[in-house]
């Protein structure tokens, strides 16, 4: 049985982040990748393999390139972790917009 890597280790990494970034927009070959970073391939290409065995990023061949582009299932576990907390934030902030209405109304 294969174990998977902890998403929420793979994304506290800030390089992993920026990847994942980068990946959103659009589809990269390691190459492309690495070029934004002050990294050697070899440690991109680390990060890289960390994000796929998480299934946040998956691979695409294209002829004899590798093009790496965002998994958004990959991406579930962390948003369904993150969902309540949304919640939570957007209930306190329409309640301060609302408090602040008040204050306004009553200037």
């Amino acid at each position: 049985m294969k174990l998977r890597r902890d998403v929420f280790q793979a994304i506290a990494d800030p390089t992993r982040r920026t990847i994942i970034s980068l990946v959103a927009l659009q589809a990269m070959t390691p190459t492309a990748i690495a070029e934004n970073f002050d990294y050697s391939r070899q440690t991109i290409s680390k990060h890289i393999q960390i994000l796929t065995e998480c299934e946040i990023l998956e691979q695409k061949q294209k002829g004899r390139e590798i093009y790496y582009n965002l998994n958004p299932n990959g991406m579930k576990e962390i948003a369904e972790f993150i969902e309540p907390f949304r919640k939570l934030w957007d209930d306190r902030f329409n309640k301060l917009e609302s408090v602040m209405k008040n204050y306004q109304s009553k200037k």
